[in-house]
């Protein structure tokens, strides 16, 4: 049960964040920073698809996913449509992993210590939402304070 309600709002909000990234106006605003905005959308974004394909598609779903975290925030320019290529390959990521988890590995530990001490699996998928939910209002912002 828990499997299927994380598994919904990871989908509802990597949609947002597709929704997000498609309602730019001009796309090189996607990855203008201006006085203490030190993230652009644009790379904001390249840090959620690569958080979440390593934590939940490398590590729980064992795909051959490579982070390359710095590239995350040193990579500009991407083009709108690469980035939403990139959003809805991590939506069907995620569904695919989400649906193979049971409540019982739910209850076991993450098998990797991201967060200082180990915690479940459970646990850990639910920091992973709140981490894109918060990097997502601050893409809203963005977009509403630069575009």
């Amino acid at each position: 049960m828990m499997t299927e309600v994380l598994n919904s709002i990871f989908k509802r909000e990597l949609i947002k964040l597709k929704t997000e990234i498609e309602l730019y106006k001009d796309e090189s605003n996607l990855w203008r920073v201006e006085k203490n905005i030190t993230n652009s959308a644009g790379n904001l974004c390249l840090h959620l698809v690569g958080n979440l394909n390593t934590y939940i598609g490398a590590i729980l779903g064992k795909t051959s996913y490579a982070r390359d975290r710095d590239a995350e925030f040193s990579l500009k320019n991407i083009p709108r449509k690469e980035l939403i290529q990139k959003i809805e390959e991590t939506i069907l990521v995620v569904d695919q992993v989400m649906r193979q988890l049971t409540s019982t590995q739910l209850e076991k530990e993450y098998p990797i210590i991201v967060l200082k001490e180990s915690t479940s699996t459970g646990f850990f998928l639910v920091h992973l939402v709140s981490h894109l939910t918060y990097h997502l209002g601050q893409i809203n912002y963005h977009r509403r304070l630069i575009d």
